[in-house]
């Protein structure tokens, strides 16, 4: 087990600085959507491919950041039935629904999305679109995303049972503190509170 959880270690370690990474995407897309607009209003020029590029690298941010929401706990659930249920209890839930749900589904995606990629890359494939891009980079996104997501749930799975069999504390335990809306909501409390005075 403990070879198990050293490369349950990896993955996190591999999936935190992908999703890191792809943090950086936001500030990439929020640039390439400014400098599209202010060139629309500006010169009256727009460009498909300046479009299609924002929807890219929003691709790219929701598929690569996927794995890393899962392994901070972070992912949707539905905390009316396993709200309820002790650690142990969560963690049974949390193994049911990798291997029935999660695994299955990227398999399944995995399978689909390989040909679909192969082909794009292989006719080379561009938008239909005047202007627009080549595809087979954004199509690329699936199978790596969902590789890293199926890696990811391994990792989770090996977490619970090791949680299970007493050899690490529960992983679906979040961090005490405040949360990023309670710290947002504190600081515009603050700010409010300065400017009255």
């Amino acid at each position: 087990m403990t070879l198990l959880l050293k490369l349950s270690q990896l993955i996190d370690l591999l999936n935190e600085r992908v999703g890191k990474a792809a943090f950086w995407l936001v500030l990439l897309m929020t640039i390439f959507s400014a400098g599209n607009a202010t060139v629309r209003f500006i010169f009256n020029y727009s460009s498909n491919g300046l479009l299609e590029i924002q929807w890219y690298l929003f691709a790219a941010v929701f598929i690569l950041c996927s794995p890393y929401t899962l392994q901070k706990n972070e992912h949707v659930r539905i905390d009316v039935l396993a709200g309820k249920l002790s650690p142990k209890g969560q963690a049974v839930i949390d193994i049911i629904g990798t291997l029935f749900f999660l695994l299955p589904m990227v398999i399944v995606v995995l399978w689909l999305s390989l040909p679909l990629v192969a082909e794009s890359y292989k006719i080379n494939e561009m938008s239909s679109n005047a202007g627009g891009l080549i595809r087979w980079p954004v199509k690329a996104l699936l199978p790596i995303g969902f590789t890293l997501l199926a890696l990811q749930g391994i990792s989770e799975l090996i977490k619970r049972i090791a949680f299970l069999a007493g050899l690490i504390e529960d992983p679906n335990n979040k961090a005490k503190g405040p949360t990023p809306e309670e710290e947002l909501a504190a600081a515009i409390a603050a700010a409010n509170a300065k400017e009255a005075k």
